[in-house]
């Protein structure tokens, strides 16, 4: 395992990795942040746990750290995709019957998956949805390009949709369009990594028989989690046998687990890809107070792999990297702060965790959504893992999931799981 450089204790070094004060030195990378008032009309009601203020409280804390106004960022305003961009990802069939819903919510069209409780039809969604995708896609473009390196689009993420489906509050997959895009436009490898809570299944079924593109999805266990899927033993077929990497945690499990697992299964795999391009999605709902999901990591925990892949990206893919949000339903604290810090760490420099959050975007929280936001942008934990090296334990549930995953899948690589 290759720790993140500049960053790691004297301690990591005998197996521990304890790291909760050092700074990372990250080079800044011309970056497009894609933010509209628009993004809000993305909304299926007050009632829904992925209601759009979450969106605006994490503008508003960006605004508040001047992340948008840093020497490395331009922001763009994302704009709606047409069909024909949407249709790299999706069937014809399923965005007419988006077009449908959006224009009629009456519409009955179970088929497509709109209408339920967790993605429910209405007025408007096609070009909501659309929007979504837009952003996700102008950053490829801008990365093809050569007018931005990175590109941040916190509203995306939508990884539970489907080529011909909606699902889990996600109409269209905005990182398989942006990820098919780059195939079509000479990119001969890409990374997508889902550190989301919940397993990126559409994302993954999109890209199953495609060896152009590795899926890796940490997520909690289908077993105990929506939606159900994710186990190790979905590896990917055909050409693209291995392709498809899943680390199905055990529910609660915390930082020390969720990071040790992350680090003993994707940097190896990474090494041996090699991407040109890394789209990935940071998905907060692996947050101890998000209501959605069983887990127990700290925003700490979620920025230390944001760095990670900072990393990944500045080492094989000449900085080249695409970072989406997803879910996340502890939506005027957890979701703000971690995604200020995934615009921070994409833009170039990271912000500590120890940084104070804004009084007045606090105060903000508290007027208008009754929100009680933490006053420092880490959750102040003691971050610490164990790295792989120290050994295989049987009796322990991560251990097990970790070696389930890369029984599996080193073995494609030519790694051994039990020792690369």
């Amino acid at each position: 395992m290759t720790p993140i450089r500049g960053s790691v204790s004297p301690v990591a070094q005998c197996g521990w990795f304890n790291k909760s004060v050092t700074q990372p030195t990250v080079a800044p990378r011309p970056t497009r942040l894609f933010w509209s008032p628009q993004l809000l009309h993305y909304d299926f009601g007050s009632y829904h746990p992925m209601h759009p203020s979450r969106l605006d409280a994490t503008w508003r804390l960006v605004q508040e750290y001047g992340l948008d106004r840093r020497d490395s960022v331009t922001v763009e305003v994302p704009e709606v995709a047409g069909d024909t961009d949407l249709k790299l990802a999706h069937t014809p069939e399923y965005v007419a019957a988006v077009h449908a819903v959006s224009e009629d919510p009456t519409l009955s069209r179970p088929e497509s998956g709109l209408g339920t409780e967790d993605t429910p039809g209405y007025a408007g969604i096609h070009e909501a949805s659309a929007r979504l995708a837009g952003g996700s896609l102008q950053g490829a473009q801008a990365i093809l390009d050569g007018t931005a390196v990175r590109a941040v689009n916190f509203g995306g993420g939508m990884h539970h949709a489907f080529a011909d489906k909606a699902s889990g509050f996600c109409v269209y997959n905005d990182c398989a369009v942006a990820i098919q895009h780059l195939l079509n436009n000479g990119v001969k490898r890409v990374l997508y990594l889902d550190v989301d809570g919940h397993h990126g299944d559409g994302t993954q079924s999109i890209f199953f028989d495609n060896p152009a593109v590795m899926t890796i999805s940490l997520h909690e266990s289908g077993a105990t989690l929506f939606p159900g899927t994710g186990f190790a033993n979905e590896i990917g077929t055909g050409e693209a046998t291995g392709m498809a990497v899943n680390i199905a945690m055990p529910p609660t499990a915390e930082d020390a687990q969720w990071l040790r697992a992350y680090h003993a299964v994707v940097p190896a795999l990474v090494e041996q890809f090699r991407p040109e391009v890394i789209v990935s999605q940071h998905g907060c709902d692996s947050h101890l107070s998000d209501p959605l999901t069983h887990l127990r990591v700290s925003v700490d925990g979620q920025r230390e792999i944001m760095l990670h892949v900072a990393e990944m990206a500045d080492r094989f893919c000449e900085g080249r990297w695409i970072a989406t949000g997803g879910g996340g339903y502890d939506c005027y604290d957890v979701v703000p702060r971690s995604w200020s810090h995934l615009v921070a760490v994409v833009s170039g420099k990271p912000l500590p965790v120890t940084t104070p959050v804004p009084e007045t975007w606090r105060d903000y929280v508290k007027e208008y959504y009754g929100g009680e936001p933490h006053e420092y942008m880490g959750d102040r934990v003691d971050l610490w893992w164990r790295s792989w090296e120290v050994g295989f334990d049987p009796d322990d549930a991560t251990d097990r999931v970790i070696m389930a995953t890369r029984r599996e899948v080193f073995p494609q690589w030519g790694l051994d799981p039990w020792y690369d």
